[in-house]
């Protein structure tokens, strides 16, 4: 088929550029000098509209066109089928938006940092202004008439709206909200004491990386304000951040992003640099950042070993029992930080955002407001007021770089991560005294054979029913959250 070879050698090279431009960011949020600032927007901009002219080259429509999808077969339809929703979906952008966005992202990603340092919304708003109208204008032309938000939404979970969200995410809440309660309610667990070296967290961060089957070999770990991975195939890179006071903030962190590289690590070679050969959405890719940080490495019995490992490292940190250990690692308490949020807690500080950033996107709320209504829905879903805006609307990196529609993937991840580990469970009866030995094998394993090899050769909802072997819900998450949390709480 001379058509299906020319595209998918086409879209190598695309897809190739890609993995370039990727490799770009990396180096703004990790080594690249602050004085570069206004050149890599240009850098950026001009990858952008390279990778925007080949998405949308008409000799892609012709090659699609000569193709008759009956001829192939199941990898080969899976192919076909991502590269056109890609060729469509960019076909629908101006090449000059497209262009403007990359540009005005990359520019907006420094000013956050700058606003967040100095805790000043005022001097982040009108930049970010200008990137909420420009993902406006995107997601209209994305639309076609259609609810700007569920077309954002499809670049990050394909085949999900608002509405599906909104649904799910309110049988979680109230659920989350009692539970918070009961826990609350109970005495604290002790915390850690003490002052952990950077140094000595940094390596035992590595070695909890190479657990979890982390190859370094093709990655490298790096430290960055806002943790992340970035990469697929052969070279996939994670970043961690350090605290001298709380460890764990660096630990889990890594064993999250660590989930995130992993699957791409993972994926089938033979998909390398093709269409298939990378996640098939964030709620997905969520899923195994979350099992590997929460679900396993959070669990009692790998906390026992972990516990080992930390007094090996730092001695003596106030805590003088496994039980007490996991207890801690397990602690709910009040916090403003989403990223450093627990299991109980975590899926509020998504659907907050969820629900402004879809305001944003219909008009609904204008970004000079944005911080107050922040302020105000935190303090109604938490109890307490935001102190400053580092700890409330310019925590996170997302909105600056034009991510609108990310931010639910992730507790739509922890949907999916309770699905997969109650099928994992089943799969590997003997789990807990594997991890109680720090071995990890067996479930990165069965992830790996049921979910990760697979990269986008399946529909997200497909591959978690076909992995877990029952359509996604959040019951067996809330049914986990319950056991684990009245166990450590005596509920």
């Amino acid at each position: 088929m001379p058509a299906f070879d020319d595209l998918l050698a086409f879209d190598h090279t695309t897809q190739a550029l890609g993995q370039v431009a990727g490799r770009l960011g990396w180096d703004q949020e990790t080594v690249m000098p602050r004085g570069a600032a206004d050149q890599r927007a240009e850098e950026m901009a001009a990858m952008e509209s390279v990778l925007h002219a080949r998405r949308t080259d008409p000799k892609v429509g012709d090659w699609l066109a000569g193709i008759d999808p009956a001829t192939l077969n199941e990898v080969e339809a899976a192919k076909l089928r991502e590269i056109k929703r890609s060729y469509d979906r960019a076909n629908r952008v101006p090449a000059d938006l497209a262009a403007q966005i990359a540009r005005v992202t990359s520019t907006a990603q420094g000013k956050w940092a700058e606003a967040r340092k100095a805790d000043d919304y005022a001097a982040f708003s009108p930049v970010l202004a200008e990137v909420v109208s420009l993902k406006r204008e995107e997601g209209a032309a994305l639309a076609g008439g259609g609810d700007i938000y569920d077309a954002m939404l499809d670049d990050y979970e394909p085949g999900t709206t608002g509405a599906d969200l909104e649904a799910m995410f309110g049988a979680l809440r109230p659920a989350l909200t009692n539970l918070r309660a009961a826990i609350l309610d109970k005495p604290a667990p002790q915390g850690l004491t003490g002052s952990f070296d950077e140094a000595a967290q940094l390596r035992l961060s590595a070695t909890l990386a190479q657990r979890f089957g982390y190859d370094l070999g093709h990655g490298r770990i790096d430290k960055a304000v806002h943790p992340f991975s970035s990469g697929s195939g052969r070279d996939v890179r994670i970043t961690t951040r350090t605290n001298p006071d709380d460890p764990f903030n660096c630990f889990y962190s890594t064993i999250h992003e660590v989930g995130h590289a992993c699957y791409e690590q993972n994926i089938d070679d033979a998909y390398l640099l093709s269409p298939l050969g990378r996640g098939v959405s964030m709620g997905v890719h969520e899923s195994q950042s979350r099992i590997y940080e929460n679900q396993l490495g959070r669990s009692r019995a790998f906390t026992g070993w972990l516990y080992g490992q930390m007094r090996d490292a730092f001695g003596d940190f106030g805590i003088d029992s496994e039980d007490a250990f996991y207890a801690a690692v397990n602690r709910v308490s009040n916090g403003y930080i989403r990223t450093e949020a627990d299991e109980v807690q975590y899926n509020l500080h998504v659907l907050l955002r969820f629900d402004l950033e879809r305001a944003l996107m219909s008009g609904d709320l204008g970004v000079p407001d944005l911080e107050a209504a922040w302020n105000d829905r935190f303090e109604a879903d938490f109890g307490y007021a935001v102190d400053r805006p580092s700890n409330g609307v310019l925590q996170d990196v997302h909105w600056s770089v034009g991510l609108f529609g990310y931010f639910p993937t992730y507790s739509l991840g922890n949907v999916y991560a309770g699905c997969l580990y109650e099928a994992l469970r089943g799969a590997v009866p003997d789990l807990d005294a594997q991890l109680a030995k720090g071995d990890t094998t067996s479930a990165t394993g069965w992830l790996r054979d049921n979910l990760q090899k697979h990269g986008s050769l399946y529909q997200p909802r497909e591959i978690i029913e076909r992995a877990s072997g029952s359509a996604p819900g959040p019951e067996p998450l809330l049914a986990y959250l319950k056991d684990k949390f009245s166990g450590i709480y005596k509920l």
